[in-house]
């Protein structure tokens, strides 16, 4: 499921992280560490991006990479804080 967050991530990391080829890009769903694109640091300005955009609170426990791995992972972590938030 892709939401109005993805275009804004992905924007994020091709212009913090992502310094490849002219015209390579990232699949959606490829690990983020794994193709060496963030590392801990990069996590780190990662998650002061969502919580300064999406106006989130992202718990030490969430930062796993079930949430944080991919540009599809992040999208749907994000997706599913503004959901929670909006049902509270």
């Amino acid at each position: 499921m892709t939401t109005e967050f993805r275009a804004m991530i992905r924007q994020f990391i091709e212009d913090n992280f992502l310094f490849r080829e002219e015209g390579k890009t990232i699949a959606d769903h490829e690990s983020l560490m794994e193709a060496g694109i963030m590392d801990s640091t990069g996590t780190l300005e990662l998650l002061a991006f969502l919580e300064s955009k999406f106006h989130l609170v992202v718990a030490d426990a969430e930062v796993i990479p079930e949430n944080l791995d991919s540009i599809e992972r992040i999208d749907a972590y994000v997706a599913s804080k503004v959901d929670e938030r909006a049902t509270v």
